[in-house]
């Protein structure tokens, strides 16, 4: 049965009853922090961090061409930090041990390097070199394994773990150094954000959770979709929430816990009823619908 969850900041909201399940912010892409919380999943932004970018940028992740990983550049929205560095590396698994001290379970969010052609600083060619690596993809996901290994031995209870939305076979690793069959050992669930403003039409949905579905199959690790919830339409994020739920484990609901628990109070109202939000061919989205907008702001800058 799927159950629901929040994601969210503000530490009432995850004890809130229409919630099965919260998830709160401990260190986000900014670089704030908070206390983690006993009733709730920390989650812990990795390697997005415009903090310790801006106050050191050497820890930025360059391309062949030196151009950084700032949000100042096209496609980043926050500023990233290498993957190799081990001084940060090592503050974060501090960060993980503070919060597992207080909740079993934990979310790491922004793993990965943040494109593809990142990083060659010469801390990461010189790595590279001394690898067994045959190929730079190779070695990136070796890196990124090693941190997600590294951090979920330190973790008692269920770890999280964020996906960029993108199933099709080989594209996380090329874009990110996620290699899923080599993850899955170390994650009992991937966390899937598919985030868009107003969920206008649904197909689109649909077919990354469907394919993620399938590209999960097999392995050792359960999959939930997280929504962006933000000033989105009641019927519009019921209606995503049961196509999420057709393919995900889990649906999440980022960033409005109001609105997220409206849309929960309806779908379990109308279950109560005996009423269906259409059906399953219905999901694949109406043709004559205006597509939803794709480039949906993610709500964690703010």
């Amino acid at each position: 049965m799927t159950e629901y969850g929040v994601v969210t900041r503000n530490a009432e909201e995850v004890g809130w009853p229409e919630f099965d399940r919260g998830f709160y912010e401990v260190k986000d892409v900014t670089g704030r922090s908070a206390e983690p919380l006993e009733d709730a999943v920390s989650m812990v932004s990795c390697f997005g961090d415009n903090a310790a970018a801006e106050s050191n940028p050497e820890l930025v992740p360059v391309n062949a061409d030196g151009e950084p990983a700032t949000r100042d550049r096209q496609y980043f929205d926050w500023a990233y930090i290498c993957p190799t560095h081990e001084e940060y590396r090592r503050g974060l698994l501090e960060i993980v041990e503070d919060c597992v001290d207080v909740n079993p379970d934990l979310r790491l969010d922004d793993v990965g390097f943040p494109r593809q052609g990142y990083c060659r600083c010469d801390r990461c060619e010189a790595l590279y070199a001394d690898s067994d690596a045959d190929d730079w993809e190779t070695w990136r996901a070796d890196v990124i394994t090693e941190f997600v290994a590294d951090a979920a031995d330190r973790v008692p209870g269920r770890t999280y773990l964020t996906m960029y939305p993108d199933p099709y076979p080989g594209h996380l690793l090329e874009r990110a150094g996620l290699d899923l069959e080599r993850l899955a050992p170390h994650v009992d669930e991937f966390v899937v954000p598919l985030y868009d403003t107003n969920y206008g039409t649904t197909y689109w949905l649909e077919t990354i959770a469907k394919g993620f579905e399938s590209r999960l199959a097999g392995l050792d690790a359960d999959f939930s979709v997280e929504l962006y919830a933000v000033d989105v339409d009641v019927d519009a994020l019921v209606k995503a929430a049961e196509v999420a739920g057709a393919y995900a484990g889990d649906v999440l609901f980022g960033y409005d816990a109001s609105q997220s628990a409206a849309a929960l109070r309806r779908m379990r109202a109308d279950a109560q009823e005996g009423v269906t939000w259409g059906d399953s061919d219905d999901d694949a989205g109406d043709g004559d619908d205006d597509a939803g907008d794709g480039d949906a702001v993610d709500d964690r800058m703010e």
